[in-house]
């Protein structure tokens, strides 16, 4: 095992550069009924007493909507961060198929129950290999996967949730998993390649 800094990388056998299956993403999430979903969140901006009670004049009733907007679009980055990381993990299964066809790279996944925290080495692959995510956080978004076996429907979140709490949800639900990878070491990314296809 070579280290570098604080990390430790698995030594794989041989010079050979090994490619990993395509990582298939989506780079957008459109709403089916985008109607629904802003009654949704307009539903969510009078039981959270979002907007102060007063009277009820265009301007606050402007403030309402407005709101209720920013709460679609506060959703919609949460159920794309989602799929990111769905895609993610499907990913991940596709590599272990990979790695358990090569004699070389085969004993460097354990048989674990998946989805093992020791698979967190390929979410470092991708950050160390620059892949071009959007504005995806890759932890993130694997966190809110690994939290939510479906994406949740809006009237699931409070506006505090979607406002300030899904960043630090999914990273803390990431870094949990993570943590659990012992020891923890990484796959060199030099000996990887792989590409990325949008969806």
């Amino acid at each position: 095992m070579e280290i570098i800094g604080d990390r430790k990388f698995v030594e794989i056998p041989g010079e050979r550069l090994h490619e990993l299956p395509p990582l298939l993403v989506h780079r957008s999430y459109e709403f089916k009924r985008l109607d629904k979903i802003v009654d949704m969140a307009a539903s969510i901006v009078e039981s959270e007493e979002m907007v102060p009670l007063q009277e009820e004049t265009l301007t606050m009733q402007q403030r309402k909507f407005d709101l209720a907007i920013n709460l679609v679009e506060q959703y919609q980055h949460l159920l794309l961060h989602w799929r990111w990381g769905d895609d993610v993990l499907e990913w991940i299964r596709q590599c272990e198929i990979t790695f358990e066809s090569k004699q070389e790279l085969r004993n460097l996944l354990h048989s674990d129950i998946w989805p093992h925290a020791g698979r967190s080495s390929f979410v470092q692959l991708l950050e160390d290999k620059a892949v071009p995510t959007a504005g995806i956080q890759l932890e993130k978004a694997v966190g809110l996967r690994l939290t939510f076996r479906q994406p949740p429907p809006i009237s699931c979140f409070s506006d505090q949730f979607l406002f300030y709490l899904n960043n630090s949800v999914g990273t803390s639900a990431y870094l949990s998993w993570a943590s659990k990878n012992t020891p923890i070491s990484a796959l060199p990314p030099e000996r990887f390649t792989l590409q990325v296809v949008a969806m």
